[in-house]
């Protein structure tokens, strides 16, 4: 069993995009083990593009991320990482496969719907960054 950390971003949340975007998470058999609705603050939208941070969009990603309630979930499954990667489709929702998530739901690269960790290390850090230990089911 793998972990993973997942978000619904700001754009889907307004778009009410949270009920089906969960039911395709629980479709493929993946555990939600942990789940909360936030606002991220500055200094965790900053932590958490922190590889980012050298590139010229690292302010837009960090005034998008923080610009409205996300929702923050840890998922737990066999392959989950590259699953619910694959599961989301291509950065840019023009390039992503029929049937990701942002190829059906996203309308641009900058508001794409969902996030998810690319890496074991990314995903454990992430995890960290957005729940505690008690907030995650066993």
């Amino acid at each position: 069993m793998e972990r993973t950390f997942a978000m619904i971003k700001p754009d889907g949340v307004r778009r009410g995009l949270t009920p089906e975007i969960l039911t395709r998470i629980q479709r493929k058999g993946y555990r939600v083990v942990g789940l909360k609705q936030m606002m991220i603050s500055h200094e965790t939208a900053e932590s958490h593009y922190a590889e980012h941070k050298d590139r010229p969009f690292f302010g837009e990603l960090v005034s998008f991320i923080t610009g409205g309630p996300v929702v923050a979930m840890a998922l737990e499954g066999e392959n989950a990482i590259l699953g619910w990667r694959g599961m989301m489709g291509a950065t840019n929702p023009a390039n992503a496969a029929p049937g990701t998530v942002r190829a059906d739901l996203a309308t641009t690269t900058g508001e794409n719907v969902t996030h998810g960790s690319d890496s074991s290390d990314s995903a454990e850090r992430e995890l960290k960054l957005f729940f505690s230990e008690d907030e995650l089911l066993k």
